[in-house]
């Protein structure tokens, strides 16, 4: 079945779904995590996991691509968990530099450097009771990697510049979009560190592997966007809604939502169509995923058949970095060469050429 008679099936099976004025309702009595929306098998499992894992004590290393809702996750474990009570508490380790982030995780004594004029608690002291989330973890230094490893083991840790062992008792969530047994490999990771991490493993799908969920999500935001922006948006067309659909969404949910809120504000009110929508989408250059090939009673030509799939997966790693090719041959295994002899061979080019 080709793309467009898949897009075509999810929107009668959505039956209009985002021009439903109901649907918000019934999302809230289907899902049990209303920031989380998801109706396909694959986040269906999430749910299922986390369900299982959220009353536990267990280290959960959720991994995804950017963009996937790792936060979000983090924070449905948390609030679904014995600690829901207590403090949640968030830090992105590849967002602060590596300077402040042991004493953003760990705090100070006051003259431990300069400027620190005042003694500051850490955010695993902050947390205690509750749960920490780590987001990407993998961007964190091997001395870092040091210390979170103590917590984890011993559940005590020394601020920077002070000598009086503090302990805690916190649960740790990390994230990373990183795949950290590459990074174990290459030395860039601890193995003891990432073992004490991978008790509970959790693996979000990327936006374009549930393609299905697209509308309920489009729904959703189109909602909170108008309720948050003033707007008057009555839905979307369900042209726009199928190239959205086909769209690989390199930034996934994220992506999405920020697209949504951008086509609400612009609009203003009556129905989004395709005349609205950016230029990335209404391009044919979008991916669209190969879908499963069958061999006919006629055969089929394995060499062309092997060409588009190559097509496909070239194209799918150019827009996921943004057509940043050292990038997208590091996720083809390739060298930038011979990315670059295939482009060229296959004649692609960037959606806003």
């Amino acid at each position: 079945m080709g793309n467009f008679a898949v897009g075509k099936k999810i929107m009668e099976e959505t039956d209009l779904f985002v021009k439903n004025s109901m649907v918000l309702e019934r999302l809230k009595d289907e899902y049990r995590f209303n920031d989380i929306i998801g109706q396909s098998e694959k986040m269906q499992d999430v749910f299922r996991l986390v369900e299982k894992v959220a009353d536990c004590d267990s280290t959960i290393l959720i991994t995804g691509e950017t963009g996937t809702g790792k936060g979000l996750v983090a924070r449905a474990i948390h609030q679904n968990s014995q600690r829901r009570n207590k403090p949640f508490i968030s830090i992105n380790c590849g967002a602060i530099p590596e300077n402040l982030l042991e004493s953003e995780l760990f705090g100070h004594v006051r003259g431990a450097f300069t400027g620190a004029t005042t003694s500051k608690q850490g955010k695993f002291e902050l947390a205690n009771g509750g749960t920490i989330f780590l987001d990407e973890i993998g961007d964190m230094s091997p001395d870092l990697q040091v210390k979170v490893l103590k917590v984890l083991e011993e559940g005590e840790f020394e601020q920077v510049g002070g000598s009086k062992t503090i302990k805690v008792d916190v649960r740790i969530i990390a994230a990373t979009h990183r795949y950290l047994a590459e990074e174990v490999q290459r030395g860039n990771f601890r193995d003891d560190l990432f073992y004490r991490l991978y008790v509970i493993p959790l693996n979000l799908p990327s936006l374009r592997d549930r393609r299905s969920d697209i509308p309920h999500l489009v729904s959703y935001f189109l909602e909170k966007s108008n309720r948050n922006n003033k707007r008057q948006i009555k839905g979307i067309s369900e042209e726009a809604l199928e190239l959205m659909i086909r769209y690989s969404w390199p930034g996934n949910v994220r992506e999405l939502k920020n697209m949504v809120e951008r086509l609400v504000v612009l609009k203003g009110d009556g129905e989004i169509t395709v005349r609205d929508l950016p230029a990335e989408l209404k391009s044919t250059n979008s991916y669209e995923a190969p879908g499963m090939i069958e061999i006919t009673d006629d055969g089929i030509c394995l060499n062309s058949a092997v060409t588009e799939f190559e097509k496909a997966l070239i194209l799918q790693s150019l827009e996921k970095t943004k057509w940043v090719k050292n990038k997208a041959a590091k996720l083809l295994h390739l060298n930038r060469t011979t990315l670059v002899e295939k482009i060229k061979r296959h004649r692609l080019q960037p959606c806003n050429a």
